[in-house]
């Protein structure tokens, strides 16, 4: 019976490390990285790190926070780095980014939700002096803060990563592109929507494949995206490269169409 119950004891010792993240090295902190960026302090006491581009907020005609993606963090924002400054100027762009929770030198969320993801957004504008009227725009997984954003003038989604669950979303429409995932990205959603809390573990145990994207596998890509990207000679088939012709025609008509 004292074998049975240690052994009982030993799994679940087991099972609890294996689905608990490693504890965040918080920057500042005494073993931390240091701090170099510009950050605000959270009503609940965290710190989001952020990095401006463009003009001057005070003078600026739109004022955009943009989200970055998986892999990226405040560095990586594509709208401000590819954009002619000419076209930055002509049309009057402000543009923030910033570490999501947990990413760069923002603090970790532990209690992280859709919610409280948006609200980040709302007090980082609302500290940075805003006002009432900013656009937001997100990329890959980046989407899902702009869900939930509130008091917006305008959203974009850029190649945007969805939870198929989410209200709203027509069940037909959201059903078929849920059966058009690869398998393993399949499985990966119904383990994060229906046992959060194994989460962790799925994403870096070795036994079952996890998200696709992770490492890059090109079989996320549809047909035509494959096309396109073989034409990209010398680039990495996972990376996406706009140019500023591109970019000026993409700016020139969502000002026309959302500012």
């Amino acid at each position: 019976m004292f074998v049975v119950v240690l052994l009982i004891g030993l799994l679940l010792a087991w099972a609890y490390r294996v689905t608990r993240p490693l504890p965040p090295n918080i920057c500042g902190s005494p073993c931390g990285p240091p701090i170099t960026a510009s950050r605000i302090k959270l009503r609940d006491g965290r710190h989001l790190a952020y990095k401006e581009h463009g003009v001057p907020a005070e003078v600026a005609k739109y004022k955009i926070i943009y989200v970055h993606g998986l892999f990226t963090c405040r560095h990586s924002a594509v709208i401000a780095k590819n954009l002619p400054q000419e076209l930055v100027e002509e049309l009057g762009l402000y543009i923030v980014s910033y570490d999501r929770p947990g990413y760069g030198e923002s603090d970790p969320d532990p209690k992280q939700t859709v919610k409280s993801l948006a609200l980040d957004v709302e007090e980082l504008a609302d500290q940075l002096g805003l006002g009432s009227k900013f656009y937001v725009i997100a990329y890959s997984i980046g989407c899902h803060v702009v869900w939930g954003c509130l008091r917006l003038s305008g959203a974009a989604l850029l190649a945007p990563i969805i939870n198929y669950w989410w209200r709203g979303l027509p069940s037909n429409l959201s059903t078929e592109a849920y059966y058009k995932q690869l398998p393993q990205d399949q499985w990966t959603h119904r383990v994060s929507h229906y046992i959060p809390w194994l989460t962790y573990w799925w994403n870096t145990q070795k036994w079952f494949p996890a998200l696709s994207a992770v490492p890059g596998n090109p079989n996320i890509f549809s047909r035509q995206d494959l096309e396109i990207t073989s034409k990209k000679v010398g680039k990495q088939i996972n990376k996406i490269y706009i140019t500023k012709s591109i970019n000026r025609d993409i700016f020139v008509g969502l000002s026309k169409k959302i500012l």
